[in-house]
């Protein structure tokens, strides 16, 4: 069988956006890296390793102290899935062609030069798949899924997340005897 390396885009990614998404309309109100994975049901150090790549990348801003968290750094129209993929995966490509073409038992190791004159067809076809797939991922921002979600989610599902987001932020207030402040309206 030929083999050849094509990467996939892993959970982090998923899970990145997942996060991404619960920051929007809290421009005022920074969320942990423990707060948005308790939310979603994973390991605080699995969405502890996603963010900072977030923050590099200019997508996230990080603040300190017992009330800080994450903001979005930018407008949703600004942040598009290939930044988030790019930021979180890295820039690799898709597919790793192995040259399977100038290995065939019968070159004896010396392959002649039509054998791999040229850009591997197989190789061709997924870059063009991989530009097609970059585009599509860049075409889409974060507003533009925000807004599909907005329309599906009911409205009680965001006030239960923003209540339970202020009592795990007042929470942590109290714990560290500083004065808890009212919630948002």
């Amino acid at each position: 069988m030929y083999g050849c390396g094509m990467a996939h885009i892993t959970t982090s990614v998923e899970y990145g956006i997942h996060c991404l998404l619960l920051l929007v309309g809290n421009e005022d109100r920074p969320m942990s890296s423990r707060d948005l994975a308790d939310l979603q049901g994973v390991s605080p150090s699995f969405i502890a390793k996603i963010f900072p790549k977030l923050e590099k990348a200019g997508i996230v801003v990080a603040s300190g102290g017992v009330r800080g968290g994450y903001l979005l750094a930018r407008s949703l129209d600004k942040i598009t899935f290939l930044d988030i993929v790019d930021a979180i995966e890295g820039e690799k490509p898709l597919f790793d062609c192995q040259e399977v073409r100038g290995r065939c038992a019968v070159f004896g190791g010396d392959p002649p030069a039509w054998a791999t004159k040229g850009v591997c067809a197989i190789h061709a076809v997924m870059l063009q798949a991989e530009r097609a797939m970059r585009d599509a991922l860049a075409a889409q921002t974060l507003a533009s899924i925000a807004e599909r979600f907005g329309r599906k989610a009911p409205a009680q599902f965001f006030a239960d997340v923003d209540t339970w987001i202020d009592e795990r932020i007042n929470d942590r207030t109290a714990r560290s005897g500083r004065p808890a402040s009212k919630p948002p309206d």
